[in-house]
This record gives structure tokens, C-alpha cells and sequence, in this order.
């Protein structure tokens, strides 16, 4: 550190992630807000959100590998959790059998190691080896472990990676396509990986052989293979920046480019390429619109002669959100005014067929859906509508199979959809979970998120339920731009110079609320996080005079170094570079860290982070408290050790965190 950073910076050594005074800082903060907020309603919180995340009841989620379905499950009893498997049959019944492949607890006290269970790549077709990831606190970095699915136990000399970052794909049994921390300039500026290399069963992995390099600008490349019977691909993607990939097949040792705009999503299913469009594209003889979903036979698109067969058009209330495969349909999920609408495609026409008997104001998604088969699983949830998990051939009928239950009493609670105006006179939906019986403004909670295309959806959440509506409290949820909810340029409009939105459609929405009777300023608290942190810092900085209370949750705060911290440098496409003159011009304009005035009055705010998060550094909550207090501004902190970008590794530690937030608003919401 220079004494020039210092003196621009004070409170810069708070970026020393584990460094002993930095640590020593969070634990002067932590113990005086667990102090002030903890108590008797504290703790019952904290055991309804246990009891909720904990409950036998919930809906375990599968997937199919074969003829077994999977689920990972953390209960009171496993807190780090169970990777297990049953049968469809015995899936469909109130108390499936479960057969445990791996006992991560079990684990974690083997290895004397705080291991959470990052997700396991099984190989195909035959799920006879899968490659574990596990991490320590929760971090985004993790170790890679060859797992037999046969003999449930680890391979003893097998494919095994150090902690990083990586990127791992079987292209057989016996090799893997490796992206992952090689040594110097091995990773992007980003903190990923750079190269992948193929890596051979008893070869060291500083012999395995280069198959691509992107540049260390890039955030990242990938290998991965298609094992699917007759369509045996190996593909490689080199994401450019947070928005634009090159992706290309090796086939024969030559690298072939697939021609889509470098900002479209692409996926690849037998024959058939799907192109997701983020702008407008020409291709051939005809002009198609962002957010458009276009199919082609993927041959002939590598061959220069395919004409694009369009299976969705967006329109002004209606977008693309996500789709799955089967082996012979397409399951497509759209929002109408962030509402789900679910239809099922058949390739080649690409006529479609509405899925019915999903009820108004949901959320529905896919859960799972076979790429062998033509099995598929759909989740449905509203605010007050507990999960419906329906199952059955895409195309066919649907039989719901599982409820999930009721963890708060709804009876009293209504749903409503209201537009606020922002100010350019864009119209900014937003989602009301009041109560019918109240009849004047009441404490209110407003979240949203505004970023990377995130489209926030009305679902189920026993939490929010048990601690906050339960309590009389109303929550709002704003759809505002920079999110997915009106397809790409719902987002794209709200980048970089167009940041400034974000916070004039969230102040609009605030103001409506107000407006309309349904809160007071007062009694007006938010809540975001990661980017949606960013976004609380925001309204902290910039419209303080709207709100009662924020809640600033593993945030972006420090605009001016963000692109220098863990993964930052990522995503310069969504905010700008702050070394550029020009995008410091308009980052500079909203970047909460630099705009603390210590002259305005403040609401109070509770800032939480973690320090195993490795994807937004800790040092800007850090910071940003550090320098709130030296402005004399009311705000508390608090820094799980653990826990990674979601803040927390296990239930208790969820709801520990859930019940701190939700007392802080209580009490300065409610006054009490």
C-alpha cells in the first residue's frame, strides 16, 4: 500500500481479506450488533426460519441420471448435507427410500475440514464416475475429487485438483477437459481459468496438453463434452467479457468457430442449435429482434446454409426467461408481466402447446428435465402459494406429485400488481404481499436487484413469511430495469451510463408505495444484495430521504476499485471501467463509497457480508462502514466468517443471518 493510496483511502486495509486488524475490526463490530439485536424475539426467529429451512416436509428436488433420481438434502440432523438417490416409484410416495452416495457430514469430519457441497459432475451415459467439488466456507474456489458411483467412495490416484476456481468436464473415462489454476498466467484478470488442457488418468497435471488459450482480458474459457450417443461434440467457450462468448466445436483437432453474435446464448441438442438473442441480429435475408429464441439444424449452420427458424418472439409485455430439453421437445418458460407462461415445442414445426392448470401471479420453472427421455419436473409457487412440484412427459399431462407446506398463515394475505412511474416516464412493475384487513400504511419491505439480466419472480418464501409477514409486515418486490424481466433490453438499457436507472425506477417505486397509502417514509425499509447491495448503497447515498431502513447484504460499494477485487474485473461490461476517464465520469456519479456525505440525515442501515466470499470482496462493506461511522451515520455490521456469496454455508448459519435482519427492521421500522 502507498502512502498515496492511503491517504486517498483510509480505510483500504480493510481489504486484507484474513489480515489479523482487519479481522480484529469485524469482530468489534459483530459483537455489539449481535449484542444490540439479540434477545427473545431474536431467538424465536431464529428457530422459525431454522424449522422452516430444516422441515422434512419441503419438496426435495431430483434430477434424473439414469434410472435414479438424485437430490442433495441438508437437514438438522445433516447440516452440511446428503447426496442420495431413489427410484421414481419410490420418489412419488409420502416417505421415499433414500440410498446416500455420499455423507458430507461424515465427510467433513473425516477430513476435519468445513466442507460445503458444491455439486458433482457425473459422467454419461453410464454414471459409473463423478467428479466432486467441495468447498471450504462456501467459497466460490473449490477442490475436485474423482468419486466412484459403484463402490461410493473416492478414487484413490485419481483426477484430484488443488483449490481454484476451475472449470472440469469428462471427455471419457479415463480423460478430462481441465480449466483451473495451472500456475502463473494460468488465470484471467478476472480469477478464472484461462486455459484448458487435457488431462489424461496418470499423468501429472503439469504434463496434460493445452487445447486452447484465451487472453488474461477474457473472464474465462471452458471445455466441455457432449457424450450423447451420435452426437459426440467437444465444445469450447472463451467468454470475452460478462456478456460476449466465442464458442467453438473441436472436431479433429481443428477449432470451428459457430457463428453466432458473440452476445447470444447458444446451446446445442442433438441437431438442433438454439441462438438466445441479447440485440437485434441479420443474418441471411432477414432481420431478427433481441430477446428472440431462434432454432437451426446445427450442421447446416456450420455450413453457411441454414436459414433460422424463429420459436419465440418477445413483445412489449412478454419475454424469454428460461428453456429445457427433453430428447424430443423444448420446454419453454416466459414471463407476461413477470407472471410464468410455460409451452412445449416440437422441433422441427416448432408448434407449441400451453401447459395449463398453473395458477395466476406465479412462478414456474424447470426443475429437471431429461435429455434421454421425455420426462420432466415443474415447480410452481406464488407469494402466498406454497411449491406444487408437477411431473410427467413433456407434451403430456402433468401430475403434481409433491406440496410443499404452508410455514406461514396466508388466509389474511393478498397479492397485487401495481406500475409505478420512473423519471423518463418508463412504466416499473412491482408486486404488493399485504394484508386484506389493514387499513392504513404499515411497515413495508422493498427489495430488488436491477443487474446482469436477473428477472425477479413472485415465489414462495417460508422465511420472508414466518418472520416478517406473519408479523403484520407488507413486502414489495420491484421488477426494475437492469434485470430480465422484459427480456434483454430491459437490462442492456440500464449498462454502464444507463446505471442510473436502476436507481430512478427502485426511488420510483418507493415513491408510489408512499403514494398510494400502502407505507410511510418511516416505515419504508429495503433490502438487496451483491449487486442489489450496490443498489442499497444507492439509496443510502443518494435517496436517503425515502426510506426508514436499509439492509446492505454482500455488497458492491467501492466503484472506484471493484474491477481489482476477486472477480471484479468480470464486470466491467455491466458497470464500466473506472481506469477509463470517461466511465469514471458516470460511475463516479452514483458509486456509494465516494458519495457518503456526512451534512444529509441517514437511514439507519445494517451492512452484512462474509468473509469466504470470494466473488464479492468483503473489504467493500468493510469499508463503507468504516467510513459511514467516520461521517457519524447510524450503522450497524455484521461479517460471517463463513459462508461465501450467499452469506451463509448451512441452515443455521441462513437462519442466524434471517432472523438479524429481520429484528433490525422490526425495530426500526416498528420502533420497537
Amino acid at each position: 500500500m502507498t502512502d498515496a493510496q492511503e491517504q486517498t483511502d483510509p480505510h483500504l486495509w480493510l481489504e486484507e481479506v484474513t489480515g489479523d486488524d482487519a479481522l480484529a475490526w469485524v469482530r468489534e463490530h459483530n459483537d455489539p450488533t449481535v449484542a444490540e439485536l439479540a434477545g427473545e424475539r431474536f431467538d424465536q426467529m431464529r428457530a422459525e426460519a431454522l424449522e422452516v429451512l430444516d422441515t422434512d416436509a419441503r419438496i426435495p428436488y431430483v434430477r434424473r441420471r439414469g434410472e435414479y433420481l438424485y437430490n442433495f438434502w441438508r437437514d438438522a440432523k445433516n447440516p452440511k448435507g446428503l447426496w442420495r438417490r431413489t427410484t421414481l416409484q419410490s420418489y412419488t410416495t409420502e416417505q421415499p427410500d433414500w440410498d446416500v452416495v455420499l455423507d458430507v457430514d461424515e465427510l467433513a469430519a473425516a477430513d476435519d475440514t468445513n466442507w460445503v457441497w458444491a455439486g458433482a459432475d457425473v459422467i454419461e451415459p453410464d454414471h459409473s464416475l463423478a467428479l466432486i467439488s467441495l468447498s471450504r466456507g462456501g467459497s466460490d474456489a473449490a477442490v475436485v475429487r474423482e468419486f466412484d458411483m459403484r463402490t461410493r467412495t473416492f478414487v484413490d490416484g485419481g483426477f484430484e485438483l488443488a483449490e481454484a476456481k476451475s472449470q472440469v468436464s469428462w471427455e471419457d473415462e479415463n480423460t478430462l477437459l481441465v480449466g483451473t489454476d495451472f500456475g502463473d498466467g494460468s488465470l484471467t484478470e478476472s480469477g478464472y481459468p484461462r486455459l484448458v488442457k487435457r488431462w489424461r488418468r496418470g499423468q501429472p497435471l503439469s504434463e496434460a496438453d493445452t487445447v486452447f488459450s484465451g487472453a488474461e482480458a477474457d473472464v474465462l474459457v471452458a471445455g466441455s463434452r457432449d457424450r450423447t450417443d451420435g452426437f459426440e461434440r467437444t465444445l469450447i467457450s472463451r467468454a470475452l467479457d460478462f456478456f460476449n462468448e466465442q464458442v467453438y466445436e473441436l472436431r479433429d483437432g481443428e477449432l470451428i468457430r459457430i457463428g453466432t453474435p458473440t452476445d447470444a446464448s447458444i446451446s446445442i441438442h442433438r441437431s438442433w442449435l438454439l441462438v438466445e438473442l441479447r440485440t437485434d441480429w441479420t443474418y441471411g435475408t432477414r432481420a431478427y429482434p433481441a430477446g428472440s429464441l431462434l432454432a437451426a439444424d446445427y450442421e447446416t449452420f456450420l455450413a453457411g446454409t441454414a436459414e433460422p427458424q424463429v420459436v419465440f418472439t418477445p413483445d412489449q409485455h412478454t419475454s424469454l426467461h428460461h428453456y429445457a430439453w427433453t430428447r424430443d421437445r423444448l420446454v419453454v418458460v416466459t414471463l407476461a408481466d413477470v407472471a410464468s407462461r410455460v409451452q412445449v415445442y416440437t422441433p422441427g414445426s416448432w408448434t407449441a402447446e400451453p401447459v395449463t392448470g398453473l395458477p395466476e401471479n406465479t412462478n414456474t420453472s424447470v426443475v429437471a428435465a431429461d435429455p434421454l427421455g421425455d420426462e420432466i419436473f415443474l415447480d410452481s409457487s406464488g407469494f402466498d402459494t406454497p411449491s406444487r412440484l408437477l411431473h410427467g412427459a413433456a407434451g403430456g399431462e402433468l401430475t403434481e406429485i409433491k406440496r410443499a407446506p404452508s410455514f406461514f398463515d396466508a388466509a389474511d394475505i393478498e397479492v397485487s400488481q401495481y406500475f409505478a412511474t420512473s423519471d423518463d416516464g418508463t412504466a416499473i412493475p412491482y408486486f404488493v404481499v399485504s394484508h386484506r384487513h389493514r387499513k392504513s400504511a404499515g411497515p413495508t419491505l422493498l427489495g430488488g436487484y436491477g443487474g446482469f439480466e436477473v428477472a425477479r419472480t413472485p415465489g414462495y418464501d417460508g422465511v420472508l413469511g414466518r418472520l416478517w409477514l406473519s408479523r403484520g409486515g407488507t413486502y414489495v418486490l420491484a421488477n426494475i430495469r437492469g434485470g430480465g424481466e422484459y427480456g434483454p433490453t430491459w437490462h442492456t438499457q440500464a449498462m454502464r451510463e444507463g446505471r442510473h436507472l436502476v436507481g430512478e425506477d427502485f426511488a420510483a417505486v418507493a415513491r408510489d408505495l408512499v403514494a398510494r397509502g400502502i407505507t410511510t417514509v418511516e416505515q419504508l425499509g429495503a433490502q438487496g444484495g451483491s449487486n442489489g447491495g450496490l443498489l442499497m448503497g444507492i439509496m443510502l447515498t443518494k435517496y436517503p430521504e425515502l426510506f426508514g431502513a436499509l439492509v446492505c447484504s454482500v455488497p458492491l460499494l467501492d466503484m472506484k476499485r471493484y474491477h481489482l477485487l476477486l472477480a471484479g474485473a468480470s464486470w466491467v461490461a455491466e458497470y464500466g471501467d473506472p481506469d477509463n476517464p470517461d466511465d469514471w465520469e458516470f460511475i463516479s456519479e452514483y458509486s456509494p463509497y465516494q458519495n457518503i456525505s456526512p451534512d444529509r440525515r441517514y437511514p439507519p442501515v445494517l451492512i452484512t457480508t462474509s468473509t469466504r466470499d470470494d466473488r464479492v470482496h468483503p473489504g467493500h462493506a468493510r469499508k463503507m462502514t468504516a467510513a459511514l461511522e467516520a461521517a457519524g451515520h447510524p450503522v450497524r455490521y455484521y461479517e460471517n466468517i463463513e459462508g461465501g456469496h450467499a452469506g451463509a454455508s448451512d441452515n443455521p448459519q441462513i437462519a442466524f443471518r434471517a432472523a438479524l435482519v429481520y429484528e433490525f427492521l422490526l425495530r426500526t421500522l416498528n420502533g420497537h
